[in-house]
């Protein structure tokens, strides 16, 4: 009978498959022979006497590690002398039978069937579902069902027939985890924009209002068993508790899926979830629920200015803002109310961090952290409309820990089922922290956080709402692990949002705990200073990098009140006007990790300045620019040159840049995604692999004059990192060679 162990490698518990063995204690001699490598000759013998020594083993055994059982093997005319220089050997009771056995890498499939987890045994027992989407294209809200909807290109690259491996067309993680299941699904209202492409996912599509009357007419023609109400954003959230508040579910008898909408409730009640909080001891701001503007006037006594006004049942800080006195309060009350019926008077704490998790816990309890991410800004933006860093970067391993346990146990708290995502603000110079607010469903950081780890969130939420726990389901990124795992990241991801508001005349450009952008990019790199510099060309083709813009005539005033133009305001301030980064701080109050890493870009940019000419170049400063994100753009700017020469004069030296893949495993596991991004720092292509193991590029390799094709894929694979295309246009570009 074979014995199954259990190691902990990182945050992964993996089982070690392998026929236990017994190890017997070899003679005295032979053990002396050993320590000065004198076997060679006696291999034989010494291997046949072995054998003879135990039956077919049946359990391993080892004692503890100590020299002690040697010294009773030494012979007594040896002194201890003799052997002082030798290190300690480990001493065994048996050994083994075969020396020719090896054991299994951990394996999930063996993990199922060992039968340590009994898989799919409480699965919700719906033939059809009904998929709330989230409405028209609106700004914030079909974006978020965009995603939760759409299942990643790369993800579809892996599973799809050959023939549609390397196109875009995008499915749904829901609607894929309800065809997997044999369950029928009916869409409400989804974005048309997207649907268009991939109606085929979805059994029936509903083009009507989210409304409950509309919501009851489709749930009465088609009759469903269930409703999955997080996949739609905000929108859907508030159609499942006025569907719950008028007794529709009941009516129909249709099960919700995932998170309850009590919990539901709770998450968006400010008054229930201050309270719920409370029963677990777990902080936040001081705070006071009210439905009209006096009584905002009289709470706001009570908590103290300034303060924040929150919004229940809003959507992308929807009117929320900040009141410094009772006259910007009545103002503020007035507009939010008109929003909705119910608001939070709260202490503020701006310019504290603000930081959030993501989080993913099934029906059996078993709970786990995503990613966190942190925010460039301090409080007091939103986190849509601030740049965002992931993972942290400036929290200690306490401070980090600290956000991820209280993470959890809110999460168990509520009773969440599936994804959602927590709020902190974080004190900056000590360990005092407050919970924001928690969103129990599928957001637009959810979005960002399953691209910067290749964690399938959506799809996940959708398997966990059916039934499922995550040891039981697959891992998507390793094949060969289970879904209870948390990503380690070795790389740095950076989200830049994206504003429109030069298209509007007399608009106010400052930004605030209301949402104004209307869209983001995300960079990935080995570094920081990488990371920032490629979302900065990503968000808008004009920008070579980071770079100062002058705006107005008092730089002060834009750095201490934040519009969509700070980070070009901080750029300013650094390169041109020479404010020190403590300057920089005591105004913007973003935290000085992040202002010294670009002041290291700042320095860079000065070096190559004074060297002021392309002969100057030598690979150490080319090196280490790339290091740092510059772009050969970039460069020729700062030493007055052209940028085909300058990429002339890196290729010559050797600098290229690298294809990799996206490890979200930390090496612990061999990671089998399509997803790749190019480096700087790195010493070997990841796409050579993955063209080898992908079938279509593999059946034109083998057709053909495969030496010369192989050349032409990493031309190509030079070619596309140079021009940043996405790993879909090097495949595309790999194909038509």
């Amino acid at each position: 009978m074979s014995v199954v162990r259990f190691s902990l490698r990182g945050r992964c518990l993996c089982p070690v498959f392998g026929p236990p063995l017994e190890l017997a204690t070899p003679a005295a001699e032979d053990v002396r022979d050993m320590a000065f490598g004198r076997l060679a000759g006696r291999a034989p013998a010494l291997t046949a006497r072995l054998r003879g020594l135990a039956p077919s083993p049946t359990a391993r055994s080892f004692t503890t590690r100590t020299a002690r059982p040697l010294a009773s093997l030494r012979p007594a005319s040896e002194s201890p002398a003799a052997l002082r220089p030798l290190r300690p050997l480990r001493a065994f009771t048996h050994v083994s039978s075969t020396w020719k056995q090896t054991q299994q890498a951990p394996n999930a499939h063996a993990y199922l069937n060992s039968g340590a987890i009994a898989g799919a045994r409480d699965l919700v027992d719906v033939k059809k579902v009904l998929v709330i989407g989230s409405g028209g294209l609106s700004i914030g809200q079909a974006g978020e069902f965009d995603y939760s909807g759409r299942h990643r290109a790369s993800h579809c690259a892996q599973e799809a027939p050959k023939h549609a491996m390397l196109t875009q067309t995008p499915g749904s993680q829901a609607l894929k985890a309800l065809k997997e299941a044999g369950i029928k699904s009916v869409l409400l209202n989804p974005n048309i924009a997207t649907i268009q492409t991939s109606h085929v996912l979805a059994d029936e599509i509903y083009y009507l209002p989210v409304t409950p009357e509309y919501a009851e007419y489709v749930i009465q023609k088609e009759r469903p068993d269930g409703i999955f109400l997080s996949f739609g954003g905000q929108t859907a959230l508030n159609l499942g508790v006025q569907m719950d508040a008028k007794g529709i579910f009941d009516k129909y008898n249709v099960k919700v899926l995932g998170t309850s909408v009590q919990t539901l409730k709770t998450s968006e009640d400010r008054d229930l979830f201050a309270r719920a909080l409370d029963e677990i001891n777990i902080p936040i701001a001081k705070s006071i629920a009210v439905g009209t503007v006096d009584e905002a006037l009289d709470a706001a006594e009570k908590v103290g200015y300034p303060i924040i006004v929150r919004a229940a049942y809003a959507l992308g800080g929807l009117g929320s803002g900040f009141a410094n006195n009772a006259e910007e309060l009545k103002n503020l009350a007035a507009r939010s109310l008109t929003l909705s019926p119910q608001i939070l008077v709260e202490k503020s704490l701006k310019g504290w961090k603000e930081a959030e998790y993501e989080v993913v816990r099934d029906a059996a309890d078993n709970c786990i952290t995503v990613c966190n991410m942190e925010n460039f800004d301090p409080l007091g933006v939103h986190t849509g409309d601030s740049i965002v860093v992931s993972p942290s970067q400036t929290f200690s391993d306490e401070e980090y820990h600290m956000l991820r346990s209280a993470s959890i146990k809110i999460v168990r708290h509520l009773g969440v089922v599936g994804e959602c995502n927590v709020q902190y603000c974080l004190q900056p110079d000590g360990l005092d922290y407050r919970v924001i607010e928690v969103n129990a469903r599928l957001s637009r950081s959810s979005a960002l956080a399953s691209k910067a780890t290749g964690y399938p969130l959506a799809y996940t939420a959708a398997k966990i709402g059916l039934g499922h726990t995550l040891p039981e389901l697959p891992n998507a990124v390793t094949k060969t692990t289970t879904a209870n795992f948390e990503p380690s990241l070795d790389y740095v991801v950076t989200k830049m949002p994206r504003w429109d508001l030069a298209k509007f005349q007399n608009v106010k450009r400052d930004i605030g705990s209301s949402m104004k952008s209307v869209g983001e990019v995300m960079a990935i790199g080995r570094t920081f200073e990488e990371s920032f510099q490629k979302a900065c060309r990503q968000v808008d083709p004009k920008f070579l990098g980071f770079q100062g813009e002058k705006y107005g005539e008092n730089l002060d005033e834009e750095l201490a009140n934040p519009t969509d133009r700070r980070w070009l305001a901080v750029g300013q301030a650094m390169f041109h006007e020479g404010y020190t980064v403590d300057r920089v701080h005591e105004l913007t109050k973003i935290d000085k990790w992040f202002l010294y890493k670009l002041q290291n870009i700042v320095e860079c940019t000065h070096e190559l300045e004074e060297i002021g000419s392309l002969f100057g170049l030598k690979k150490e400063i080319i090196l280490k620019a790339k290091k740092l994100g510059f772009s050969d753009k970039q460069i020729a700017k700062a030493v007055n040159s052209t940028e085909d020469e300058v990429r002339a004069r890196r290729t010559s030296f050797g600098v290229r840049p690298w294809v990799k893949r996206i490890d979200t495993l930390a090496a612990e596991f061999p990671a089998a995604t399509n997803y790749l991004g190019s480096r700087s720092i790195a010493n070997v292509f990841d796409l050579v692999l993955m063209i080898y193991s992908t079938p279509l590029i593999m059946h034109r390799l083998t057709t053909s004059h495969s030496t010369t094709m192989a050349q032409s894929c990493l031309a190509a694979a030079f070619t596309a990192s140079e021009a940043r295309l996405s790993s879909i246009g090097v495949l595309s570009t790999l194909l038509a060679r």
